[in-house]
């Protein structure tokens, strides 16, 4: 999708080097999937402590 974006270049030419992409549009990609990972974690440690799982690896293991 085509997308006109008004970016402060100096930003954008340390968002370029801090990912190591060579183009802008890496660079947007990279960072935008990086947002998202972090958001989806975020909303994950919600749960932490929360969520009982009583697993036992033996039983696992012959499952396979």
């Amino acid at each position: 999708m085509r997308t006109t974006l008004d970016l402060p270049e100096a930003l954008l030419r340390d968002a370029m080097k801090a990912s190591h992409q060579k183009t802008k549009t890496a660079a947007i990609i990279t960072a935008l999937q990086d947002l998202v990972r972090k958001s989806r974690l975020q909303e994950l440690r919600r749960f932490r402590g929360r969520v009982d799982v009583d697993l036992d690896v033996n039983i696992l293991r012959k499952r396979v």
